[in-house]
Order: structure tokens, then C-alpha cells, then sequence
């Protein structure tokens, strides 16, 4: 467990190392706190920068009596159990419209059985949220997500990807929150060593598939109209961080530290009632064509 925790440690650092430099003037507070039942965590946010609006890394590590239902919905049998869950999760929110959303997590949890067993799993993943739809990005989003799962099997990626979709899927809206990327969840496969690999993986990509997209779209000029249009598709991201994610519900669930998770929320979105975008326009083709599941590496 402490491989896992100084690893994931070390994730928060060097997310945040990477995302600091497009950030001369402003800086990460850091917060550190603790959990009611044991544990704690620390949070670094950088929020009204020139290039990031609001971005939040955040480290958390705790323990509690038993584990809420967000967490045990696929594993009935470990209601009510002692457990111990650590885990990085990040969002980044970007000033520019023409800029993605991403998001990315990396997640540990150890529980003990009925009959006093351990059991243990990872979970993770990262997807990425764009308000106007470029091609080239989201090729190079999925090319670097199939390259860290190659290592680990050539079916890998397309499971990932699917489970991705489904995950990330506003079923009140009928599409995706975006374009997908990885998910994955309940990972044991080839033992212990194998699988947290494999996190390491998913968690080490994340800067070389982000990156590269920010710096393109960072200084890209955009007009209010399409500001507008951010907020809009920002308040869909809030729509499902509330209602789906099983990561916000655990957080909250567990008694976790309520800024932390809900650093999370765009800073600003918008509703409007019926909107509709104009056929043929840039809007309309982000939902047709990029908020319905697809094979970006054909």
C-alpha cells in the first residue's frame, strides 16, 4: 500500500509541475485536510489563471467502517465493509473555449470481507470534455490512451474505450459527456503487480495526451458567442458530475472534504432553456459528431 500511495503522491506533483507552466502569475494553493474516520488528503487548485479557469489535483487517502453504496454497486458483498481507498483525481477547466475539459483519475481501495479476507482493486481512467470539436485532437487524445494500454493486451484500449462511452453518458441528454478516453474499474487482472502497472500507466499518460491539446488551443481567439457556448456545455459537465459520477458520490457519501470534491464544478456555467444549435454550425457538429461514440483511430 505504500508503493501506491508514494506513487500516486508523485502523480499529484508532476500534474501539477506540468500545468503550473502555462501559469507564470498564479500558483496552487495547497490545502491539506482530514478525514473524520482516519486519513486525509491534499488538494491543489489554481483557479482565474490566464490559461486554466480553474484547475484542481487532488490527493486523497482514507479509511472508514463501510463502504458507501456509490462503491459498492458492482460488489454487493462488501456492503458495510472496512476499507481503505486512496486515489489522484484532477480536473482541468481552460479559460478558451476552443480549449477541452479533461479529467483523470487513479484510484486503490483495499476492503475486508465478511469473513475477515482483503480484497483490493484499482479503478481510474481519464476522458476529455471539448466545447468545439477538432479531429486531430481527439485522434491524438485516443492514440495516447491506446498506448498506455498496448503493454497489457491488444484488447485492452477498446475495453477501456467502450467502458468510457458507457460510463460518461448523460442519459437525460441522450450523448456522451465528450469524446471518452479510458475507464476502468474492479482491475485485478494478472495479480497485483500487473494492475497497479497498469494505473501507473493510465496515470502517467495523462500529461502527454492533455498537454498537447492545451498548448495548441490555449491562444486560440474565440468571440463571445462562443464563450457563451462554453458555459452551456459546461453546465451539461455539472449535469453529470451531480447526478452520475460515482466518484463525487463517493466523496460525498464517505464524509469526504466537500471543496475538494466539488472543486471538480466548472467556476462558471450556464442554462438556457431549449437551446438548439443552428444546423450546419460548429455547435451542431460538436453534438452530432463528437458526442456520439465512435472509433477515433480508424
Amino acid at each position: 500500500m505504500t508503493t501506491v500511495r508514494d506513487y500516486l503522491i508523485s502523480l499529484q506533483a508532476n500534474i501539477c509541475s506540468a500545468l503550473q507552466k502555462f501559469e507564470p502569475q498564479k500558483t496552487f494553493i495547497t490545502d491539506t485536510w482530514e478525514h473524520a474516520s482516519g486519513g486525509g488528503g491534499k488538494a491543489c487548485v489554481l483557479e482565474d489563471g490566464i490559461t486554466l479557469e480553474r484547475c484542481g489535483v487532488n490527493f486523497s487517502h482514507v479509511h472508514g467502517n463501510a463502504l458507501p453504496p456509490s462503491a459498492t454497486l458492482t460488489r454487493p458483498e462488501l456492503k458495510s465493509a472496512a476499507f481503505t481507498a486512496m486515489g489522484v483525481s484532477l480536473v482541468i477547466h481552460p479559460r478558451n473555449p476552443h480549449a477541452p475539459t479533461a479529467h483523470a483519475n487513479v484510484r486503490y481501495f483495499e476492503a475486508q470481507t465478511p469473513d475477515g479476507d482483503t480484497v483490493w482493486w484499482f479503478g481510474g481512467g481519464f476522458d476529455l470534455t471539448p466545447h468545439y470539436g477538432y479531429e486531430e485532437d481527439a485522434i491524438h487524445w485516443h492514440s495516447v490512451a491506446r498506448n498506455a494500454c498496448k503493454p497489457f493486451g491488444e484488447d485492452i484500449y477498446a475495453e477501456c474505450k467502450t467502458a468510457c462511452d458507457r460510463y460518461f453518458f448523460l442519459k437525460h441528454r441522450q450523448h456522451c459527456r465528450g469524446v471518452g478516453g479510458l475507464f476502468f474499474d474492479d482491475w485485478q487482472r494478472g495479480g497485483f503487480d500487473s494492475a497497479f502497472a497498469f494505473t501507473q500507466s493510465i496515470g502517467d499518460h495523462f500529461i502527454p495526451a492533455y498537454i498537447p491539446i492545451l498548448q495548441r488551443r490555449k491562444d486560440q481567439s474565440y468571440t463571445a458567442i462562443q464563450r457563451q457556448w462554453q458555459l452551456l456545455r459546461r453546465g451539461r459537465y455539472a449535469e453529470f458530475n451531480l447526478i452520475y459520477d460515482r466518484g463525487t458520490l463517493f466523496g460525498l457519501q464517505s464524509g469526504g472534504r466537500t471543496e475538494s470534491i466539488l472543486v471538480s464544478m466548472p467556476p462558471l456555467a450556464s442554462w438556457a432553456y431549449c437551446i438548439q444549435p443552428i444546423t450546419g454550425s460548429p455547435e451542431a457538429d460538436l453534438e452530432q459528431h463528437f458526442l456520439q461514440p465512435r472509433n477515433w483511430l480508424i
